[in-house]
């Protein structure tokens, strides 16, 4: 065992459940099963000062080849909130805390390599780096981050994801050890803080502690250039207090200025807990951004009530963001909307020791006005009615099947930047077609955990909307994974997503991605591990066409617009890491990376390498504190 490194594949909505704490463990196969011992180091705790304490604790076990969980106290699924059902340990006194100090420099030399002008050759440029790491703990309660120059090449690239609504971003989570830790502090609903906005920091501070019931976090950064602006700054103070039993309060100041912009959000919100099955929760936030001479400002808001039941569930919300709202800390992919959503859960359980062990069925109903509409009474922008149901047999299979429909009408406003020529080739202003209709399945399977292997299959079918043309699309997606543990040292996970859209009009196939992922991790010893990953995006884009006229749209801005065209990309990345962490904090990493292209799709004979890159990296920790 050894440390455990939270909130790294948090997306928005969910909770991160893990530990947050450094700690060791050791365990043994016995005549009655196994046992394992934990160590939980009271300095890496944040705990009051006092003699005599008692301490809530639950222990959360997932029986891993079923899917089942138990817990050390009984809980009950039916609740708004896991941690109230926690059991206590008495008598705790005479601890400790005292103060840590651990200084972590850190050395990188990293080598690019790229094609010379005019067909000189490979060439290689070195860019040695110094940087590091302070973590100091004040007692009990408080805990003070800093980094200057940091290095993330050690962390595994993300897995390529496919937008098949190209109108909105897609949402990476946060993998940089920096900015993992101690990141639940800055949960906030709606996703305003989002810490990979900071693309490359030159340096970085973060303060995070408890006061009584109070949660205090406040993050300071300066970027670096390679983000568009000059070395923006960036602070975000976020405070939270408790009050009752799992009620609570928060706070959100957020600045980003740099490049002559500048934004700012300041926001509340609580989440109030009662009947033991039930939450409200609220949110009231207001951004001023001014970039130049310009200043615009905006609120979002949203209120939301939820109900945790055995059987049945709901949970109803209706969410607002202004036109001129923006978090440019955060992560919000749409502005311009109030967005009502009615969710309906039910839930239907087989008998003890039965195939079928349990149904879960989710309503939802979600419609979407653009913001001035909602508020003069004007029609709806898109209706999405789902259901998603989820079938659970002995053993840990799950079955789903999730039919969708959609209405969508147009925003022509969002079409600015897409021209259609008229019969003597002047560009007009695009107006894209009034209502379109969608239908939609997906159907998936999941194994249990095996001990050797789990993988999981799905795919959705149907007709949809092509939003770059506004035409109505054959839609048809798979994705698929295996995880595959041959041995207790060897781990390898292969994944494939693909899309396809076919235009209903003419049958041709206007967009086609496809991206095969394989990962393989070897941990030779304890302190020696060893990763590679490949993945290949084949992907293909035809060019826009107007459904109305069979003109190619263009594509520009202001008065400079040309006909958009076919777009291809065949890439083959592969990454090599070797890693010796003899201890926390000291670690030598050494890895390789190559991006290859080819002009056939998934041939993998006439690739071609147009990038690769090497670095070396080493740290130690000294702790002059412990």
């Amino acid at each position: 065992g050894g440390g455990f490194i939270p909130g790294a594949n948090v997306s928005p909505g969910m909770n991160d459940l893990s530990a947050d704490f450094v700690w060791e463990s050791k365990g043994q196969l016995t005549d009655f099963g196994y046992q394992v011992e934990v160590r939980i180091p009271f300095k890496s705790l944040r705990y009051p000062i006092g003699s005599n304490q008692s301490w809530g604790l639950q222990i959360d076990r997932k029986v891993q080849h079923n899917g089942y969980e138990e817990t050390w106290t009984p809980a009950l699924k039916a609740g708004a909130s896991f941690i109230a059902q926690e059991g206590t340990i008495t008598g705790l006194s005479g601890m400790i805390h005292g103060q840590t100090l651990a200084v972590n420099p850190e050395v990188t030399d990293a080598v690019t390599g790229a094609s010379g002008p005019a067909n000189t050759g490979w060439k290689y440029t070195a860019s040695p780096q110094l940087g590091g790491n302070i973590r100091w703990g004040i007692g009990s309660n408080f805990v003070v981050n800093g980094t200057i120059k940091p290095d993330f090449s050690q962390v595994e690239a993300d897995a390529q994801q496919i937008a098949t609504d190209a109108r909105f971003a897609l949402f990476y989570p946060e993998r940089r050890p920096f900015f993992v830790e101690g990141s639940d502090q800055f949960n906030v609903p709606n996703t305003l803080v989002y810490t990979r906005r900071i693309a490359q920091p030159d340096a970085a501070a973060k303060f995070t502690g408890k006061v009584g019931r109070a949660d205090i976090a406040l993050l300071s950064a300066v970027d670096g250039q390679g983000t568009g602006a000059a070395h923006p700054a960036v602070n975000i103070l976020r405070l939270q207090q408790a009050f009752d039993q799992q009620n609570t309060a928060g706070l959100l100041f957020s600045d980003r200025t740099g490049g002559g912009r500048t934004n700012r959000v300041i926001g509340a919100d609580t989440k109030i807990v009662f009947k033991k099955l039930y939450y409200a929760q609220f949110q009231l936030v207001q951004s001023t951004t001014e970039s130049g001479s310009t200043s615009r400002s905006g609120p979002m808001w949203e209120a939301l009530i939820d109900a945790t039941g055995r059987a049945f569930g709901f949970h109803y919300s209706v969410l607002g963001i202004h036109p001129n709202f923006a978090a440019d800390n955060g992560f919000v992919a749409r502005t311009g909307i109030v967005q009502p959503t009615i969710a309906n859960r039910i839930s239907v359980y087989g008998a003890p020791g039965r195939v079928f062990e349990r149904y879960t069925g989710f309503l939802r109903l979600i419609g979407t006005w653009k913001y001035d509409d909602f508020f003069a009474g004007q029609s709806v922008l898109e209706r999405t009615a789902s259901m998603n149901n989820s079938f659970t047999f002995r053993g840990g299979w799950t079955l789903g099947a999730s039919p969708t429909f959609t209405r969508y009408a147009f925003d022509s406003a969002a079409y600015t930047g897409t021209r259609v020529p008229d019969a003597a080739g002047v560009a007009r202003p695009y107006v894209p077609r009034d209502q379109l209709n969608g239908a939609i399945v997906n159907l998936s399977v999941t194994t249990p955990q095996f001990r050797r292997f789990t993988a999981s299959l799905s795919t959705t079918l149907g007709q949809d909307v092509d939003f770059l043309e506004v035409t109505p699309v054959h839609r048809r997606d798979v994705s698929a994974s295996l995880d595959l543990r041959p041995t207790e040292q060897l781990r390898v996970t292969a994944t494939w997503v693909s899309s396809n859209f076919t235009r209903v009009r003419d049958g041709v196939q206007t967009a086609t991605t496809r991206i095969p992922r394989l990962k393989t991790e070897y941990q030779i010893s304890r302190a020696v591990f060893v990763r590679v990953v490949s993945q290949y995006e084949a992907s293909v884009r035809e060019a826009l066409i107007d459904p109305t006229t069979g003109r190619t749209l263009l594509t520009g801005s202001g008065t400079s617009y040309t006909p958009s065209t076919r777009r291809v990309t065949n890439n083959l990345r592969t990454d090599f890491l070797f890693s010796y962490r003899p201890s926390p904090g000291t670690v030598v990493f050494a890895g390789y990376g190559d991006t290859m292209t080819e002009p056939a799709p998934l041939a993998f004979n006439q690739l071609r390498r147009t990038a690769d890159a090497f670095f070396l990296k080493a740290s130690y920790v000294f702790q002059p504190l412990h």
